[in-house]
Protein backbone atom coordinates (compact mmCIF):
# COMPACT_ATOMS: atom_id res chain seq x y z
CA UNK A 1 0.00 0.00 0.00
CA UNK A 2 1.30 3.58 -0.85
CA UNK A 3 1.60 6.02 1.96
CA UNK A 4 -0.24 9.20 1.19
CA UNK A 5 2.08 12.29 0.73
CA UNK A 6 0.93 15.13 2.16
CA UNK A 7 -0.78 17.97 -0.05
CA UNK A 8 2.06 20.24 -0.63
CA UNK A 9 4.45 17.38 -1.97
CA UNK A 10 1.60 15.72 -4.20
CA UNK A 11 1.40 19.01 -5.92
CA UNK A 12 5.02 19.28 -6.70
CA UNK A 13 5.23 15.90 -8.29
CA UNK A 14 1.77 15.97 -10.26
CA UNK A 15 1.83 16.10 -13.71
CA UNK A 16 2.26 19.77 -14.82
CA UNK A 17 -0.67 21.44 -16.76
CA UNK A 18 0.08 21.20 -20.89
CA UNK A 19 0.41 24.53 -21.47
CA UNK A 20 3.36 24.48 -18.67
CA UNK A 21 5.09 22.04 -20.49
CA UNK A 22 4.82 23.50 -23.25
CA UNK A 23 6.55 26.91 -21.94
CA UNK A 24 9.22 24.84 -20.42
CA UNK A 25 9.92 22.77 -24.14
CA UNK A 26 9.94 26.17 -25.58
CA UNK A 27 12.52 27.83 -23.19
CA UNK A 28 14.14 24.44 -23.30
CA UNK A 29 14.50 24.82 -27.13
CA UNK A 30 15.71 28.81 -26.40
CA UNK A 31 18.44 27.70 -24.30
CA UNK A 32 19.77 25.36 -26.90
CA UNK A 33 19.86 28.19 -29.36
CA UNK A 34 21.51 30.75 -26.97
CA UNK A 35 24.62 27.37 -26.55
CA UNK A 36 24.41 27.49 -30.25
CA UNK A 37 24.58 31.56 -30.03
CA UNK A 38 27.66 31.39 -27.26
CA UNK A 39 29.51 28.44 -28.67
CA UNK A 40 30.10 30.64 -32.01
CA UNK A 41 31.15 33.59 -30.28
CA UNK A 42 33.38 31.35 -28.17
CA UNK A 43 34.82 30.32 -31.83
CA UNK A 44 34.46 33.77 -33.61
CA UNK A 45 36.06 35.84 -30.44
CA UNK A 46 39.25 35.77 -28.50
CA UNK A 47 42.20 37.59 -27.58
CA UNK A 48 43.61 37.89 -31.00
CA UNK A 49 41.47 39.47 -33.23
CA UNK A 50 40.40 37.20 -36.30
CA UNK A 51 38.13 37.99 -39.30
CA UNK A 52 34.98 36.10 -39.99
CA UNK A 53 36.30 35.02 -43.21
CA UNK A 54 39.66 33.39 -41.26
CA UNK A 55 37.30 32.08 -39.05
CA UNK A 56 35.35 30.38 -41.22
CA UNK A 57 38.91 29.19 -43.16
CA UNK A 58 40.12 27.76 -40.28
CA UNK A 59 36.61 25.58 -39.69
CA UNK A 60 36.42 24.05 -42.94
CA UNK A 61 40.06 24.87 -45.25
CA UNK A 62 42.61 23.65 -42.18
CA UNK A 63 45.55 24.98 -44.11
CA UNK A 64 48.04 25.39 -41.20
CA UNK A 65 48.48 29.36 -41.04
CA UNK A 66 48.40 31.19 -37.89
CA UNK A 67 44.77 32.14 -38.52
CA UNK A 68 43.74 28.56 -38.78
CA UNK A 69 45.87 27.12 -36.02
CA UNK A 70 44.17 29.66 -33.76
CA UNK A 71 40.91 28.47 -34.76
CA UNK A 72 41.38 25.27 -34.06
CA UNK A 73 42.60 25.62 -31.23
CA UNK A 74 39.28 27.79 -29.93
CA UNK A 75 37.55 25.18 -31.64
CA UNK A 76 38.90 22.33 -29.10
CA UNK A 77 38.29 24.85 -26.05
CA UNK A 78 35.00 25.53 -27.21
CA UNK A 79 34.31 21.55 -27.32
CA UNK A 80 35.84 21.34 -23.99
CA UNK A 81 33.65 24.32 -22.70
CA UNK A 82 30.63 22.33 -23.83
CA UNK A 83 31.40 19.40 -22.20
CA UNK A 84 33.09 20.91 -18.29
CA UNK A 85 30.42 22.62 -18.33
CA UNK A 86 27.28 20.56 -18.88
CA UNK A 87 29.30 18.36 -16.65
CA UNK A 88 29.67 20.60 -13.94
CA UNK A 89 25.88 21.83 -14.10
CA UNK A 90 24.50 18.09 -14.21
CA UNK A 91 27.25 17.17 -11.12
CA UNK A 92 25.75 20.14 -9.27
CA UNK A 93 21.85 19.38 -9.74
CA UNK A 94 22.62 15.80 -8.71
CA UNK A 95 24.70 16.62 -5.70
CA UNK A 96 21.76 19.23 -4.68
CA UNK A 97 19.16 16.42 -5.22
CA UNK A 98 21.29 14.01 -3.40
CA UNK A 99 22.24 15.94 -0.19
CA UNK A 100 19.11 18.19 -0.14
CA UNK A 101 20.53 21.18 -0.52
CA UNK A 102 19.97 23.70 -2.97
CA UNK A 103 23.44 25.46 -2.18
CA UNK A 104 25.63 22.10 -2.89
CA UNK A 105 28.15 21.69 -5.17
CA UNK A 106 31.28 19.44 -6.11
CA UNK A 107 33.38 20.96 -3.61
CA UNK A 108 30.49 20.22 -0.85
CA UNK A 109 31.74 15.93 -0.87
CA UNK A 110 35.26 16.72 -1.64
CA UNK A 111 35.54 15.83 -5.25
CA UNK A 112 37.25 19.07 -5.53
CA UNK A 113 40.02 18.68 -3.28
CA UNK A 114 40.69 15.16 -4.00
CA UNK A 115 41.42 16.25 -7.71
CA UNK A 116 43.82 18.66 -6.67
CA UNK A 117 45.40 16.86 -3.96
CA UNK A 118 46.13 13.90 -6.61
CA UNK A 119 47.77 16.88 -9.33
CA UNK A 120 49.92 17.75 -6.34
CA UNK A 121 50.53 14.30 -5.90
CA UNK A 122 51.39 13.88 -9.28
CA UNK A 123 54.14 17.03 -9.67
CA UNK A 124 55.81 16.06 -6.63
CA UNK A 125 56.27 12.83 -5.85
CA UNK A 126 55.79 11.36 -9.63
CA UNK A 127 57.54 13.87 -11.89
CA UNK A 128 54.56 14.42 -13.90
CA UNK A 129 54.70 17.68 -16.13
CA UNK A 130 51.83 17.65 -18.76
CA UNK A 131 47.79 18.32 -18.20
CA UNK A 132 47.57 14.77 -20.48
CA UNK A 133 49.28 13.27 -17.31
CA UNK A 134 47.51 15.47 -14.90
CA UNK A 135 43.79 13.60 -15.74
CA UNK A 136 44.37 10.65 -15.35
CA UNK A 137 45.85 11.67 -11.84
CA UNK A 138 43.18 14.16 -11.32
CA UNK A 139 40.35 11.90 -12.20
CA UNK A 140 41.87 8.91 -9.95
CA UNK A 141 41.59 11.83 -7.15
CA UNK A 142 38.14 12.70 -7.39
CA UNK A 143 37.02 8.71 -7.71
CA UNK A 144 38.76 7.75 -4.43
CA UNK A 145 37.91 10.72 -2.77
CA UNK A 146 34.28 10.10 -3.79
CA UNK A 147 34.16 6.73 -3.03
CA UNK A 148 35.84 7.77 0.97
CA UNK A 149 32.81 9.94 1.37
CA UNK A 150 30.62 7.07 0.26
CA UNK A 151 31.99 4.81 3.17
CA UNK A 152 32.36 7.42 5.86
CA UNK A 153 28.55 8.60 5.09
CA UNK A 154 27.16 5.52 6.11
CA UNK A 155 27.56 3.42 2.78
CA UNK A 156 24.33 1.48 3.10
CA UNK A 157 22.64 3.55 5.55
CA UNK A 158 23.87 7.23 3.96
CA UNK A 159 21.73 9.96 4.70
CA UNK A 160 22.42 13.83 3.20
CA UNK A 161 23.88 14.81 6.30
CA UNK A 162 26.25 12.31 6.76
CA UNK A 163 27.24 12.46 3.13
CA UNK A 164 28.11 16.43 3.39
CA UNK A 165 30.00 16.24 6.94
CA UNK A 166 32.14 13.52 5.53
CA UNK A 167 32.78 15.28 2.51
CA UNK A 168 33.94 18.93 4.64
CA UNK A 169 35.98 16.49 6.70
CA UNK A 170 37.73 15.27 3.66
CA UNK A 171 38.12 18.60 1.76
CA UNK A 172 39.54 20.14 4.99
CA UNK A 173 42.55 17.75 5.58
CA UNK A 174 43.19 17.57 1.37
CA UNK A 175 43.67 21.10 1.80
CA UNK A 176 45.96 20.96 4.68
CA UNK A 177 48.01 18.37 2.63
CA UNK A 178 48.16 21.09 -0.36
CA UNK A 179 49.19 23.78 1.44
CA UNK A 180 51.72 21.63 2.86
CA UNK A 181 53.22 20.23 -0.21
CA UNK A 182 53.43 23.45 -2.23
CA UNK A 183 54.91 25.11 0.61
CA UNK A 184 57.87 22.62 0.42
CA UNK A 185 57.68 21.92 -3.58
CA UNK A 186 58.13 25.44 -5.74
CA UNK A 187 57.50 23.52 -8.78
CA UNK A 188 54.12 21.92 -7.60
CA UNK A 189 53.37 25.32 -5.93
CA UNK A 190 54.21 27.35 -9.86
CA UNK A 191 52.06 24.66 -11.53
CA UNK A 192 48.98 24.05 -9.42
CA UNK A 193 48.83 28.23 -9.12
CA UNK A 194 47.69 27.99 -12.66
CA UNK A 195 45.72 24.85 -12.53
CA UNK A 196 43.66 25.99 -9.59
CA UNK A 197 42.35 28.92 -11.01
CA UNK A 198 40.62 26.70 -13.54
CA UNK A 199 41.23 27.36 -17.71
CA UNK A 200 39.97 25.70 -21.05
CA UNK A 201 43.24 27.43 -22.57
CA UNK A 202 45.11 24.07 -22.62
CA UNK A 203 42.12 22.24 -24.12
CA UNK A 204 43.98 19.58 -27.07
CA UNK A 205 42.21 16.94 -28.93
CA UNK A 206 43.97 14.68 -26.69
CA UNK A 207 42.39 15.76 -23.53
CA UNK A 208 39.03 15.80 -24.90
CA UNK A 209 39.41 11.95 -26.35
CA UNK A 210 40.89 11.59 -22.72
CA UNK A 211 37.93 12.64 -20.81
CA UNK A 212 34.95 12.30 -23.20
CA UNK A 213 34.18 8.10 -22.13
CA UNK A 214 33.60 9.71 -18.45
CA UNK A 215 31.49 12.64 -19.25
CA UNK A 216 29.41 10.44 -21.98
CA UNK A 217 29.12 7.88 -18.96
CA UNK A 218 27.99 9.85 -16.36
CA UNK A 219 25.52 12.14 -17.90
CA UNK A 220 23.84 8.90 -19.39
CA UNK A 221 23.97 7.72 -15.69
CA UNK A 222 22.76 11.32 -13.95
CA UNK A 223 19.97 12.04 -16.76
CA UNK A 224 18.91 8.16 -15.79
CA UNK A 225 18.22 9.09 -12.03
CA UNK A 226 16.05 11.95 -12.11
CA UNK A 227 12.79 9.65 -11.39
CA UNK A 228 14.29 8.00 -8.41
CA UNK A 229 15.59 11.80 -6.85
CA UNK A 230 12.58 13.18 -7.32
CA UNK A 231 11.11 10.28 -5.25
CA UNK A 232 14.15 10.47 -3.01
CA UNK A 233 13.23 14.77 -2.19
CA UNK A 234 10.01 13.84 -0.53
CA UNK A 235 11.54 12.17 1.95
CA UNK A 236 13.24 8.61 2.51
CA UNK A 237 9.74 7.15 3.64
CA UNK A 238 7.63 8.48 0.87
CA UNK A 239 10.31 7.59 -1.57
CA UNK A 240 10.12 4.06 0.07
CA UNK A 241 6.34 3.61 -0.02
CA UNK A 242 6.59 4.86 -3.82
CA UNK A 243 9.07 1.88 -4.70
CA UNK A 244 12.27 3.79 -4.83
CA UNK A 245 15.58 1.94 -3.78
CA UNK A 246 17.43 4.34 -1.49
CA UNK A 247 20.94 3.17 -1.46
CA UNK A 248 21.33 2.23 -5.16
CA UNK A 249 19.52 5.72 -6.03
CA UNK A 250 22.58 7.52 -3.56
CA UNK A 251 25.15 5.30 -4.56
CA UNK A 252 24.31 5.56 -8.48
CA UNK A 253 24.41 9.27 -8.10
CA UNK A 254 27.80 9.46 -6.32
CA UNK A 255 28.86 7.53 -8.85
CA UNK A 256 27.55 10.10 -11.29
CA UNK A 257 28.65 13.23 -9.75
CA UNK A 258 31.95 11.90 -9.12
CA UNK A 259 32.58 11.19 -12.70
CA UNK A 260 31.13 13.78 -14.26
CA UNK A 261 32.93 16.65 -11.77
CA UNK A 262 35.87 14.49 -11.85
CA UNK A 263 36.25 14.49 -15.59
CA UNK A 264 35.80 18.35 -15.69
CA UNK A 265 38.47 18.99 -12.68
CA UNK A 266 41.03 16.60 -14.57
CA UNK A 267 40.67 18.71 -17.66
CA UNK A 268 40.02 22.07 -16.75
CA UNK A 269 40.85 22.46 -12.90
CA UNK A 270 38.36 23.66 -10.05
CA UNK A 271 35.68 25.97 -11.53
CA UNK A 272 33.72 27.53 -8.65
CA UNK A 273 30.09 28.49 -9.24
CA UNK A 274 28.78 26.71 -12.47
CA UNK A 275 27.63 23.73 -10.57
CA UNK A 276 26.34 25.55 -7.26
CA UNK A 277 24.57 28.55 -9.46
CA UNK A 278 22.90 27.19 -12.28
CA UNK A 279 21.12 24.21 -10.85
CA UNK A 280 20.05 26.91 -8.61
CA UNK A 281 18.81 29.29 -10.38
CA UNK A 282 17.27 26.44 -13.00
CA UNK A 283 15.20 25.17 -10.03
CA UNK A 284 13.70 28.70 -9.71
CA UNK A 285 11.43 28.78 -13.05
CA UNK A 286 11.27 25.00 -13.59
CA UNK A 287 10.01 24.37 -10.26
CA UNK A 288 11.52 20.94 -8.55
CA UNK A 289 10.78 18.29 -10.90
CA UNK A 290 14.61 16.74 -12.06
CA UNK A 291 13.32 15.62 -15.49
CA UNK A 292 13.45 19.05 -16.11
CA UNK A 293 16.41 20.71 -13.53
CA UNK A 294 18.88 18.11 -15.20
CA UNK A 295 18.61 19.07 -18.72
CA UNK A 296 18.52 22.72 -18.35
CA UNK A 297 21.49 22.57 -16.01
CA UNK A 298 22.62 20.81 -18.71
CA UNK A 299 22.22 23.36 -21.70
CA UNK A 300 22.55 26.34 -19.61
CA UNK A 301 25.90 25.44 -17.82
CA UNK A 302 27.87 25.67 -20.45
CA UNK A 303 26.14 28.97 -21.75
CA UNK A 304 27.69 30.11 -18.61
CA UNK A 305 31.28 28.32 -18.66
CA UNK A 306 31.67 29.54 -22.37
CA UNK A 307 30.04 32.94 -21.62
CA UNK A 308 32.62 33.54 -18.70
CA UNK A 309 35.36 32.19 -21.13
CA UNK A 310 34.60 34.78 -23.63
CA UNK A 311 34.40 37.51 -21.68
CA UNK A 312 37.96 36.74 -20.07
CA UNK A 313 39.49 36.87 -23.27
CA UNK A 314 37.91 40.48 -24.34
CA UNK A 315 38.23 42.36 -20.87
CA UNK A 316 42.19 41.55 -20.94
CA UNK A 317 43.43 41.95 -24.52
CA UNK A 318 46.10 41.07 -25.63
CA UNK A 319 46.17 38.52 -22.54
CA UNK A 320 43.32 36.75 -20.91
CA UNK A 321 41.78 36.13 -17.69
CA UNK A 322 41.27 32.13 -16.56
CA UNK A 323 37.58 31.32 -16.72
CA UNK A 324 37.48 30.45 -13.48
CA UNK A 325 38.71 33.66 -12.22
CA UNK A 326 35.63 35.37 -14.32
CA UNK A 327 33.21 32.67 -13.16
CA UNK A 328 33.79 33.49 -9.53
CA UNK A 329 33.67 37.21 -10.37
CA UNK A 330 30.16 36.91 -11.77
CA UNK A 331 28.86 34.22 -9.87
CA UNK A 332 29.58 36.04 -6.07
CA UNK A 333 27.38 38.64 -6.90
CA UNK A 334 24.66 37.51 -8.79
CA UNK A 335 24.18 34.84 -6.37
CA UNK A 336 24.08 37.14 -3.85
CA UNK A 337 21.80 39.03 -5.51
CA UNK A 338 19.54 36.47 -6.35
CA UNK A 339 19.15 34.96 -3.15
CA UNK A 340 19.31 38.22 -1.02
CA UNK A 341 18.43 41.24 -2.38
Amino acid sequence: MLVDSPPEQRAETAPAPPKRRAIRAIGLLASVLLLVLVAVASIAIGAKELSLEQVWHGLFHDSGNYGDVVVSERLSRTVLGLLAGAALGLSGAVLQALTRNPLADPGLLGINAGASAAVVTAITFFGVGSLSGYVWFAFLGAAAVGALVWFLGGSRGATPVRLALAGTAISAALFGYLQAVMIMDNAALGAMRFWTVGSLSSATDKTIVQVLPFFVAGSVLALSLARPLNAMEMGDDTAKALGAHLNRTRALAMLAATVLCGAATAACGPIVFVGLMVPHVVRSFTGPDLRWILPYATILSPVLLLGADVLGRIVARPAELQVGIVTAVIGGPVFISYNFV
